[in-house]
């Protein structure tokens, strides 16, 4: 199995997207993070309700998503 690019964490009432490669952080860094992003460990804080754009924005770009 191979190492995803960027995690999924659901934790109920918020989302933590994790990067797990140097790719999914880039890709993170240009699509999702600005100078407002709240981020927890290392992790983007995300509402659930943008994750599947998110999922399907990382996806197409061809990273690995868990």
């Amino acid at each position: 199995m191979s190492t995803p690019d960027i995690l999924f964490e659901n934790h109920g009432s918020l989302f933590l997207l994790r990067p797990v490669s140097p790719a999914g952080q880039t890709w993170l860094d240009e699509k999702v993070g600005d100078s407002e992003t709240q981020t927890w460990g290392g992790a983007i804080v995300c509402e659930p309700r943008y994750t599947e754009a998110i999922w399907r924005g990382a996806k197409a770009a061809g990273l690995d998503v868990r």
